[in-house]
C-alpha cells in the first residue's frame, strides 16, 4: 500500500539520505541540480517543521521524499512564459527517492497522491520546476500531465511546469 503522509520529526534522518541519494543521481546522470548547499540538511528540517515536508510510503517504510506547499512560490510571480491559470495552486519542490525503490514507477504514484491531497484541499492546480539539464523529471512532469509553460528564474533558469486537475 502507498501512502503520501506529512513527515514527522522523528523521519528527518531518512529524509535527509533520500535527499542526499537524489543529489548523487543527478550526478550520475551528469548534471548538478542540488548543490552541496542546497537543498541543506536545515532546509529539509525546516520543511517539516512547518508541516511542508512530505513523505511517500510504501508498505509502510519511507520510499521517498518532497516539500508541497499551498502557499505560492515567490519566484512563479515572474515567468517568460504564461501560466495555464492564475488560481490557487500547490508547488511541488524536492522530489526524491531512495536508490532501492528507483524503476518502480512511484513518481507517477507520488503525482497521483499529491493530486488527491490537492483535491481533498479544492486545489485543482500543480505547479513545479526543474533545471533544464533535468530531462528525467521533464519527463516525468510531461509523463503525469504537466505542460511546459516557459522559464521562471530561481537559483537560476529553470523550466516551469503546471497542470490544471
Amino acid at each position: 500500500m502507498n501512502t503520501l503522509e506529512q513527515a514527522k520529526q522523528e523521519d528527518l534522518e531518512r529524509c535527509w539520505e533520500l535527499i542526499s541519494q537524489g543529489r548523487e543521481f543527478q550526478r550520475e546522470q551528469g548534471f548538478v541540480q542540488w548543490t552541496e548547499d542546497y537543498p541543506s540538511r536545515a532546509i529539509i528540517e525546516n520543511d517539516i517543521r512547518i508541516g511542508k515536508g512530505y513523505v511517500l510510503k510504501v508498505d509502510g517504510e519511507i520510499a521517498g521524499y518532497m516539500y508541497i506547499d499551498f502557499d505560492g512560490e515567490p519566484a512563479y510571480e515572474d515567468i517568460r512564459g504564461e501560466w495555464q491559470s492564475q488560481e490557487p495552486y500547490a508547488v511541488v519542490h524536492r522530489l526524491a527517492f531512495g536508490r532501492e525503490f528507483r524503476g518502480r514507477g512511484l513518481t507517477d504514484t507520488a503525482f497521483q497522491l499529491i493530486k488527491d491531497l490537492c483535491l481533498s484541499k479544492n486545489v485543482r492546480y500543480i505547479r513545479g520546476d526543474t533545471d533544464f539539464p533535468n530531462k528525467r523529471m521533464q519527463h516525468i512532469f510531461k509523463k503525469n500531465g504537466f505542460k511546459n509553460c516557459g522559464i521562471i528564474v530561481y537559483q537560476g533558469d529553470k523550466l516551469a511546469f503546471d497542470r490544471l486537475l
